[in-house]
């Protein structure tokens, strides 16, 4: 059985991408929306959650908080998959609760597989 990964980013284009990077070895949840998460995370289950920053609705700081609070949820990583990636961008991130930080545009499958198998692969 495949590991559950959820994906919230609301540019279809970098949606198409996550997924055809992951969808060999991962089941994928796909969320457009901060709202859709909400509303969806519980019954997706997923072990890893990819949380863009910008979304509509609610952002992804907004989503993040709701899920640390979230009775089974709260402890799932959460990583940033987000354009923000100024100077300071990826501690401000990890600061707010974020368990990880990946930067777009991927252009390294690897920075991203890499961090999602860290978060899978780790002691509970």
């Amino acid at each position: 059985m495949k590991r559950r990964i959820a994906v919230v980013e609301d540019n279809p284009d970098n949606r198409l991408l996550v997924q055809a990077i992951l969808e060999d070895d991962y089941e994928v949840s796909e969320f457009e929306t901060g709202r859709e998460a909400v509303e969806g995370l519980a019954e997706a289950r997923p072990e890893v959650v990819l949380l863009d920053i910008s979304l509509p609705e609610m952002d992804g700081t907004e989503v993040l908080a709701w899920i640390r609070t979230h009775h089974t949820l709260g402890p799932t990583p959460v990583i940033a998959l987000t354009a923000h990636a100024m100077a300071g961008d990826r501690e401000r991130y990890l600061e707010a609760g974020f368990d990880d930080y990946v930067s777009k545009p991927i252009v390294d499958e690897e920075v991203l597989t890499g961090a999602i198998r860290r978060w899978l692969d780790r002691p509970r």
